[in-house]
């Protein structure tokens, strides 16, 4: 009898035992991320990405949504490449600047391939043809080109292509740099005549007339010939801007880059 009963307990100490074993593994490997409960795999990296909402049709407000070109296209790049993205707000000048401080991993907002920003942060292939324009009030036919600058207010936005450009013309044409911190209060300066003119992306500005209304008016050839792309910070990521010029290829290849682009230009 008692040998029965010392049978009997063991296999109740057999039991809990090999039912401990087994919770662990399935704790192991929800612990381990690998598995849902469905089979599929969770989602990948998460990585930050500046933006400056008031540069349509990159990037803008509609009823309290973010949309726009690069909005759509680095939603579109990282569902193709498998990560998962969160969107930052701010100044175009603050873009680079947190990304040195770590505070964001990718940079976009119409930021065109320069020399200057080569230094610090390392561009994907590039995504837009823009060059900047040179902007007036609608009906101003005094100023049709850089000749005609002398003595005059020229607006720039902070931070921006057409600013650099500004600073590096400034001397030759003999005009004044306004500086301002966003597009709209650019526009405003030259619609209300507190600047002459103003320097601004050809693809920006050439939305912001049509669908704003606005009375400008751009005036002569395009002043630089820039291409848009999306920055990572130097040296550090190159193995999201290998995912990021993957998914852009990959964007082009079946059409949907062609597609972003045409929802907000044609």
């Amino acid at each position: 009898m008692k040998s029965l009963f010392r049978l009997f307990s063991l296999l109740v100490v057999l039991t809990f035992v090999l039912a401990a074993c087994g919770g662990g593994d399935d704790d192991a490997d929800d612990a381990g991320g690998n598995d849902d409960g469905d089979g599929e795999e969770a989602s990948g990296e998460l990585y930050t990405v500046g933006v400056d909402n008031t540069y349509p049709p990159f990037e803008f407000t509609v009823d309290g949504e973010l949309v726009g070109i690069d909005v759509e296209l680095i939603e579109a790049i990282a569902e193709d490449q498998g990560f998962d993205i969160e969107i930052e707000q701010m100044d175009f000048s603050g873009i680079i600047p947190s990304m040195q401080s770590k505070e964001l991993d990718i940079g976009m907002g119409g930021m065109s391939i320069t020399d200057e920003r080569k230094e610090t942060v390392d561009f994907s292939e590039p995504y837009f043809e823009a060059g900047v324009s040179l902007v007036v009030a609608d009906g101003n036919d005094d100023i049709q080109g850089l000749e005609d600058l002398d003595g005059k207010k020229v607006a720039v936005k902070n931070g921006t292509v057409g600013a650099n450009f500004a600073e590096e013309a400034q001397d030759e044409y003999g005009f004044e740099i306004v500086q301002v911190s966003d597009s709209a209060s650019m526009f405003q300066e030259v619609i209300n005549g507190s600047s002459d003119a103003l320097m601004e992306d050809y693809p920006v500005i050439s939305y912001a007339i049509t669908e704003g209304d606005l009375e400008l008016q751009i005036v002569g050839d395009r002043l630089t010939g820039d291409n848009y792309g999306i920055s990572v910070l130097k040296g550090e990521n190159d193995e999201l801007l290998e995912k990021i010029n993957e998914g852009l290829a990959n964007l082009k290849d079946s059409g949907a880059y062609d597609d972003i682009l045409a929802e907000y230009l044609d």
